[in-house]
């Protein structure tokens, strides 16, 4: 970074732009701290840091200063991060309080949001009290009040709740705790960075002391304004008996655009917008703030200029900047303050500092310092995705002077959409495993006539509600256009999730094809985006095999991988009307391994193994369906199913697929859902998986019933008495490892069936602290008394199994743990 000089003669120190490096830089790296260290450690860091800059800015003509700007910055970010840290984890919520009742007195902190009549809010703590005791709580709760049964009993109907109501109510409390899962969103790090340290759910059963509505307080009025726009806008447009379900769609949109509830949109709606490339326009975001904080700008100017004693006490253009950053402020505030609201007012407002301070920094240095406030304020925001995608898009359209270039402003807009979707297709590949083919012509249309059609008639319709009606006919042409470009067969492009060195490469790749440099220089950007384009992740063996139970919460969900076919088996539970493990988790997952599924074999028909298919049989069109869900299930019409009988087996590249269970006359008099799971074993001669559903009791006597003691090879040995031959005691139904029956439920892995199947590991997949209490404290100690090890979802998150090293298990939160996910002692 040379020294260059401004419009006020002054140079500008490259040391400053090192540091500003350095502070990215150093907060990038604590975020990769597993564990945190004490504050001492962290204020002693600290301490040192700061004395270095001290003296760096005190010698300001020494050369070696812009070397040691970077490292003596660098470690002052890491130590003030690890400071933030450190004081926000000393809120955590105490192990011994989860589970139990406990009165809550507080207040509604944000607008609820509501889904399937449940409801979801933030609720600001003011005291606890356990059997009559105060108790010690983190300040801010996410609380759910679910209707219908909750622990086996039926469920007051959530009230009305407003933001800003003091409320008094009892509620079970847990650790904040989400599915781990490769390539997957971190729910615990979303927590974080909300400031939410613990979650809950409402306790309104018959026995439970009713909620009740103390009163209201002027706290949180920002928030309550939110939610009454919301309601006015959903009793506008989607009022049932002048709208149809389009109104009610647009309803959603539109909500999402003047207070930020992105909660509304449906999820059809959400896999249009992402197909088509214009998610970024359907929520609050950088391109709304930053368009609003113009027109406000203008306005201002505009009027400012009639005013010649306003001119001549400060400049229009100086009343029009700050006029139109505070405007686009207050816009940000109102739309709930979201992480890309916040990081978009923070780039303007640092801009704008530059330019009434009188400063002409060049560009890479501007973005570095808005980079660098951003980070400062909102270090976890780099574990963002709209983080990366909107600082180097920024960065590309500075670099490459798309806007400048020769041609009118329709043709300048054309380029600079080009521009920022050829520089940004690796960084889209590596975040959304996917990239949208037709986002150029969607984005053509969808930008203007979003920002400069439908958010106007959206935001005036607060002052005019009729505009509202316009707004949801102009959302409802545009669904019309968007729609029609997601239908086509190639609109998107699902491509496997590369590793960071080949985004990387592709990243530098598409920035040199897009920057003003000779064509043989562009050139050398080809070869650089091949690694994205063609990543394919590594497969086993010919005749070997590997199992991912994926993290889905209570259900079952196992990722089955030969040398060139995929099996899954189970997708999982359905969380609400809106989403399910399919959609959340097993799509982002197969479409980050660049997976084309063969077969889907549903074991029965219980929602916590078949939620998630309908979402994986839309992915995998290709995909057959095998099951024992009934000739009348409703995911028979989109796959016929095909029965899943015992006897049934096929070979896969070298690896040997076997059904075990149900019987064919099972079907004629069908016992209930569980009773008719799929058992299915994989075996490749030397190593076996045993995948058995929710079988029973019942079910596990008739298969040892009917197997018969049988070797399995001369090299089957037992790794807990090594060198001891086991091929006398082996039977058709020994596994290395099974998927334990029933999620360890009591009415399940019985003695008989685990002497039968002497499994090394025993893989439980159940939602953390659920409601059914498994895995059964009695279940566990019979695996352990038989030496088998046991994974468990909570603890392990995503558990990969590979017949090559079928000692060992990779445990998502082992291998990617930071120190804000949850950390479960192992029972």
């Amino acid at each position: 970074m040379t020294d260059t000089v401004d419009d006020t003669g002054q140079q500008a120190r490259p040391w400053l732009a090192w540091g500003l490096l350095g502070l990215v830089a150093g907060s990038a790296c604590q975020l990769q701290q597993q564990r945190l260290w004490g504050g001492a450690a962290y204020a002693a860091l600290a301490a040192i840091a700061l004395a270095c800059l001290v003296g760096i800015g005190l010698r300001r003509r020494r050369r070696w200063n812009r070397w040691l700007a970077l490292p003596a910055a660098a470690l002052l970010a890491f130590a003030l991060v690890g400071l933030r840290a450190v004081q926000f984890a000393g809120d955590a919520l105490a192990p011994a309080l989860e589970g139990r009742d406990i009165a809550l007195t507080g207040v509604v902190a944000a607008m609820p949001q509501r889904n399937d009549g449940a409801l979801r809010f933030r609720f600001e703590l003011e005291s606890a009290s356990m059997a009559g005791r105060p108790v010690q709580l983190p300040p801010q709760l996410y609380l759910g009040w679910y209707p219908g049964l909750g622990g086996g009993e039926a469920q007051r109907q959530p009230a009305d709740l407003r933001a800003g109501e003091r409320w008094l109510l009892a509620a079970r409390l847990k650790a904040p705790h989400g599915n781990f899962n490769p390539h997957g969103f971190d729910y615990e790090l979303w927590l974080w960075e909300q400031g939410l340290q613990a979650t809950g759910y409402v306790r309104a059963g018959p026995k439970d002391p009713p909620p009740r509505r103390i009163g209201v307080t002027w706290r949180h009025p920002v928030e309550a304004a939110r939610q009454s726009v919301r309601d006015r806008i959903d009793a506008r447009v989607a009022d049932p008996s002048t709208s149809s379900g389009q109104a009610g769609k647009a309803a959603g949109l539109l909500a999402a655009l003047v207070v930020g509830d992105q909660a509304a949109i449906d999820r059809a709606d959400w896999d249009v917008f992402r197909a088509t490339g214009v998610a970024h326009l359907m929520s609050i975001s950088g391109l709304h703030i930053t368009m609003f904080a113009w027109a406000a700008a203008w306005a201002i100017g505009w009027l400012w200029r009639r005013s010649a004693r306003l001119c001549l006490a400060w400049p229009a253009q100086h009343a029009a900047l700050v006029g139109g950053i505070a405007l686009a402020t207050g816009y940000a505030v109102f739309s709930g303050w979201g992480v890309p609201a916040q990081r978009t007012v923070l780039m303007l407002a640092t801009v704008a500092v530059l330019r009434l301070w009188g400063r002409r920094w060049p560009w890479p240095q501007v973005w570095l310092l808005a980079c660098a406030v951003v980070v400062a304020v909102d270090p976890w925001a780099l574990l963002q995705a709209g983080f990366w995608l909107s600082f180097v898009a920024v960065g590309v359209l500075f670099a490459s002077d798309a806007g400048a270039q020769a041609g009118g402003r329709l043709a300048a807009f054309f380029r600079e959409q080009a521009v920022v979707t050829l520089a940004l297709l690796p960084l889209t590949v590596l975040l959304f495993g996917q990239v949208s083919v037709v986002s150029l012509l969607a984005n053509a249309v969808a930008i203007p006539w979003v920002t400069l059609l439908v958010t106007p008639l959206a935001l005036a319709g607060v002052l005019a509600p009729p505009l509202w009606d316009l707004a949801a006919w102009a959302v409802q042409v545009l669904g019309l256009w968007l729609g029609w470009l997601a239908a086509w067969p190639w609109a998107t492009v699902a491509a496997a999730a590369p590793p960071p060195w080949a985004a990387a490469a592709g990243l530098l790749g598409g920035i040199l094809l897009v920057l003003r440099l000779p064509w043989p220089l562009r050139a050398l950007g080809l070869p650089l985006l091949l690694p994205v384009l063609l990543w394919q992740p590594e497969r086993p063996l010919e005749g070997e095999f590997e199992l991912l139970a994926a993290d889905i919460g209570q259900g079952n969900a196992v990722i089955v991988r030969t040398a060139g076919h995929t099996l899954v088996y189970d997708s999982g539970p359905r969380y609400s009307r809106e989403s399910d493990a399919g959609h959340r988790v097993l799509v982002p997952l197969l479409r980050a391994l660049g997976e084309r599924v063969d077969t889907l074999v549903l074991s029965h028909r219980d929602a916590d193994h078949t939620g998630g298919a309908a979402a994986v049989l839309a992915m995998q069109p290709q995909a057959a369906l095998v099951s024992s869900i009934e000739d009348d299930h409703e995911l028979q019409a989109l796959r016929k199913a095909a029965r899943c009988v015992a006897g049934q087996r096929w070979h896969w590249d070298g690896v040997e697929f076997e059904l075990l269970h149900p019987q064919a006359d099972d079907y004629l008099a069908p016992a209930k859902s569980n009773a008719m799971s799929c058992v299915l074993r994989i075996a490749n001669g030397r190593q076996t998986a045993l995948l058995v559903g929710d079988i029973e009791a019942a079910q596990e006597a008739r298969l040892v019933s009917s197997v018969r003691a049988k070797p399995v090879g001369r090299q089957a040995q037992d790794d807990r008495s090594p060198g001891v031959s086991t091929s006398s005691t082996r039977t058709a139904l020994s596994a290395d490892v099974l998927l334990v029956p029933h999620h360890g439920s009591k009415t399940s892995s019985t003695p008989a069936f685990l002497q039968a199947v002497r499994p090394r590991i025993a893989i439980v997949q159940a939602g953390y602290r659920n409601r059914f209490g498994h895995p059964a404290p009695p279940v566990l100690e019979r695996y352990r008394l038989q030496g088998v090890r046991v994974i468990q979802s909570p603890q392990c998150g995503a558990a990969w199994w590979r017949s090559v090293q079928p000692q060992a298990v990779q445990c998502q939160r082992a291998t990617a743990f930071r120190y804000w996910n949850h950390r479960i002692a192992s029972p």
